[in-house]
């Protein structure tokens, strides 16, 4: 992969950003830049670079001055708030809100939520929902916003019951499941992973978690794999260049 060259600064440029994966950073690192040429796509008059941290230097080296920098992360925690600032120390770059504290993210994730009971000829409003995300043992910022990610579906899916589930804190994914189905169990279930990218956690963590409790439904794709998410990054990107608004007035200079 060749590294593009910076340029001008009429042309717009951001980098998306993700952790990536530490024991196999290729992968994710593709997957990426996947996501960053479906965002490219549409924003023609952009430069979209993508980078995770889980590749040495790589962030650095295709950060050029004042480039929008989209953290593809779920919650405004230690990555986004200590990790990236770090990395990025005098770059003059502009930090946006993450992946996960996209407003419109809900209302994304309750519509496929829509589409996949359709297609399994079920009612939503009676299927439950456990919404399994990654919990932190450093700090309340990931579960704070996994749980208010979770009142805002709440509010797209009157009537429907939706839990939370963590990897490293309480409650675990395998106890949420249990309670959940023992709660309603001639009801179906789905499972949404509350996360940017699919690594260790969606691959291994969350599908024991959930056949330790005997978990009956289903398991949908990761939040970063939504068909819309390019157009959210890409409207995120938008507005926060073209400002004011909420995102740029989130976003925040490094």
């Amino acid at each position: 992969m060749t590294d593009p060259a910076p340029l001008p600064p009429h042309r717009p440029t951001a980098v998306i950003t993700a952790h990536g994966q530490p024991s196999d950073p290729a992968p994710q690192e593709r997957a990426l830049a996947d996501l960053a040429d479906a965002v490219a796509a549409l924003l023609p008059d952009w430069d979209i670079r993508s980078a995770t941290l889980s590749t040495a230097d790589r962030l650095e080296q295709v950060t050029p001055k004042g480039a929008l920098i989209y953290p593809f992360f779920m919650a405004n925690g230690w990555f986004t708030g200590s990790v990236l600032p770090k990395r990025l120390h005098g770059h003059d770059v502009h930090l946006l809100p993450p992946f996960g504290l996209d407003p419109a993210l809900p209302e994304l994730a309750c519509k496929a939520l829509a589409t996949a009971c359709e297609a399994r000829g079920w009612s939503l409003p009676r299927t439950r929902i456990l919404l399994a995300a990654h919990g932190s043992a450093r700090g309340p910022k990931a579960a704070e916003a996994a749980e208010a990610f979770a009142a805002a579906m709440r509010h797209h899916l009157p009537g429907t019951d939706l839990v939370t589930g963590y990897v490293e804190e309480d409650p675990r994914i395998a106890d949420a499941a249990r309670d959940l189905a023992a709660a309603k169990p001639e009801h179906p279930t789905l499972c949404l992973p509350f996360f940017a990218q699919s690594g260790e956690h969606v691959r291994d963590d969350i599908p024991e978690a959930l056949a330790d409790a005997s978990y009956p439904g289903d398991i949908l794709p990761v939040l970063g794999a939504l068909p819309g998410v390019p157009q959210l990054i890409a409207d995120a990107l938008r507005q926060a260049l073209l400002g004011p608004n909420p995102a740029a007035d989130k976003a925040g200079r490094i």
